[in-house]
């Protein structure tokens, strides 16, 4: 195994071992009545959507079409399914960074709109007040001095409860960029593409889980697809048939033997050669 092959398999166990632990636990939370059956349940469906991965790659052109169909829908669920548990866990986990950004974001939120109110009921009071000074004559001095002793109190009153308000509403900003800290890059987004927070931590949460996943097990498939180019080849030797071809035996040719008489009818028989 070369330094490529080991890296390429590192990286596809650790990029699935990460979608698998933010999967695992934002399914057990999700199920939080039976958090550590459902972290057994989940591990084990992560760990057999890998291997099955792998087996459809190895094993394709030998498997029948109910497999292939099956054990491909399964895997692709299953990819839908850790995607689901990985929205989930970075979901809590914005909600749980953000928890207090909000809070102080619809109390401050409250306080301005308290301020628009009180400064609209100290303009209605200044209208009126200089409406009704209008109405007397001009030699009704005490008159509009009596009036202008009536709304003063109520004047004064509104004055103060704004300071009030705006003090407070100037605390709750420090607090609010004390806080954003954790949520800057989210705020500095959602300024920069003039919509809310939520919208673009949603977004961005679509794009990691669309490539998350997938590119786990893509990596998966391509290491098996590595090593098998990799692996070496069998050489299978074939035996050669050896055929024995038996020839006829041969057998020798018997001369005939020549007879020869001599005299009164003795028979002499030649030697052999």
């Amino acid at each position: 195994m070369n330094k490529f092959q080991l890296l390429l398999g590192l990286s596809a166990l650790f990029i699935a071992g990460c979608a698998a632990f933010f999967s695992v636990f934002g399914i057990a939370k999700l199920f939080s009545g039976a958090f550590f059956a459902v972290v057994i349940m989940a591990s084990s469906l992560e760990i057999g959507k890998l291997v099955t991965a792998s087996f459809l790659y190895r094993y394709w052109d030998k498997i029948n079409q109910f497999q292939k169909f099956y054990m491909a829908a399964a895997t692709v669920i299953l990819v839908l399914i850790t995607s689901a548990g990985i929205f989930g866990y970075l979901s809590n986990a914005y909600q749980g960074a953000t928890i207090e950004f909000e809070k102080q974001t619809t109390a401050l939120s409250f306080k301005e709109e308290q301020v628009e109110q009180l400064q609209e009921d100290k303009e209605f009071l200044l209208k009126e007040l200089e409406q009704q000074v209008e109405s007397l004559p001009d030699n009704y001095v005490t008159a509009k001095r009596k009036l202008r002793e009536d709304y003063n109190p109520q004047i004064l009153s509104i004055n103060s409860d704004l300071l009030d308000l705006k003090q407070e509403v100037g605390e709750l900003k420090t607090q609010l960029v004390e806080t954003g800290v954790d949520v800057g890059p989210a705020i500095y987004l959602a300024r920069a593409f003039n919509t809310d927070i939520d919208t673009v931590v949603k977004f961005f949460i679509f794009i990691l889980i669309f490539v998350f996943d997938p590119l786990a097990v893509m990596l998966i498939v391509a290491y098996n697809q590595v090593l098998l180019e990799n692996q070496p080849k069998k050489i299978v030797k074939k035996k050669k048939k050896i055929i024995k071809i038996e020839k006829p035996i041969e057998k020798p040719i018997e001369k005939p033997i020549k007879e020869k008489i001599i005299g009164r009818g003795a028979i002499v028989k030649p030697k052999p050669d």
